[in-house]
C-alpha cells in the first residue's frame, strides 16, 4: 500500500493532504486494519525534501500501529519489537543520507 507519512509508532497516513481536494479514504482503512502484514511503499521525502518518515504523523491517520514494513526509494525499515528499525539500504543510498532524510528516530540492524 502507498503512504504519505509513516511514523515511529507504525502509524500510517495515506489518504488526505491539507490543501488538496478531499477524495475520501476509500477502502484504505479496511485494508490497513485487516491486513495480517502491512507493507508500505513510498518516496522517502516530499519533493521539497521534507521527510515523510516522521516522529508522529501530522496528516489524518489511516491506521494506528499497523505498519510492519516500510520500503522507500532509499531503504527498508521494519518494526522490530515495536521499534522502527533500518534493516536495508537500497542500491546507491548511504546510511548518512537515510539518517539525514529521516525525521523519525530509528534503530539500525543492517545485514552485512
Amino acid at each position: 500500500m502507498g503512504g504519505l507519512q509513516v511514523d515511529e509508532a507504525g502509524n500510517l497516513a495515506n489518504w488526505a493532504v491539507p490543501g488538496e481536494p478531499l477524495l475520501g479514504v476509500g477502502s484504505a482503512m479496511d485494508l490497513a486494519s485487516g491486513a495480517k502484514k502491512l507493507i508500505i511503499t513510498m518516496i522517502h521525502t516530499e519533493k521539497d525534501g521534507t521527510p515523510k518518515i516522521v516522529p508522529a504523523c501530522d496528516l489524518p491517520l489511516t491506521s494506528k500501529g499497523a505498519v510492519d514494513v516500510l520500503i522507500t526509494d532509499l531503504a527498508v525499515f521494519r518494526y522490530i519489537d515495536g521499534k522502527l528499525t533500518l534493516t536495508e539500504l537500497l542500491l546507491g543510498a548511504t546510511l548518512e543520507e537515510v539518517r539525514a532524510k529521516t525525521a523519525a528516530k530509528f534503530g539500525e540492524k543492517l545485514e552485512a
